[in-house]
């Protein structure tokens, strides 16, 4: 299972994997190198918006949708984004339910961050132009 220090997944463990930009609790379905087939169980983090080459750029040619991968979908991962899952595995929706909202959450937070920093700084403006 271990070899210098690399994980390799075994087909039928249960694991963590990292797709794109969200994080994922699935089954290994098929062992390969360098990749390996994982069945998605549950959503741990929710794939971010946008386009991943100019995070935060609300101005891109094409702002992406992202959707989480689906209940059983399976995906070709690489080794080095697989870890080994040790916990409970949550019912699919109920995670990903959890992990959209979360998003939303942190989302909502750095919107809030800006406006305030936004504020500050146009009254800094304000008293620099004087």
């Amino acid at each position: 299972m271990h070899n210098d220090d690399k994980f390799l997944p075994e087909a039928g463990s249960t694991v963590f994997i990292s797709v794109k930009s969200g994080e994922y609790i699935g089954e290994v379905v098929e062992e390969g190198t360098p990749r390996a087939l994982v069945k998605v169980l549950a959503v741990l983090k929710h794939p971010e918006q946008g386009d991943l080459h100019n995070p935060y750029n609300p101005d891109v040619p094409m702002f992406h949708e992202r959707r989480a991968l689906s209940y059983t979908e399976k995906t070709n991962v690489p080794l080095s984004d697989i870890r080994p899952y040790y916990g409970a595995v949550p019912e699919y929706k109920a995670s990903l339910l959890q992990a959209v909202e979360k998003e939303i959450a942190a989302l909502d937070r750095l919107k809030r961050w800006a406006d305030r920093g936004l504020e500050q700084l146009e009254g800094l403006a304000q008293e620099y132009r004087k």
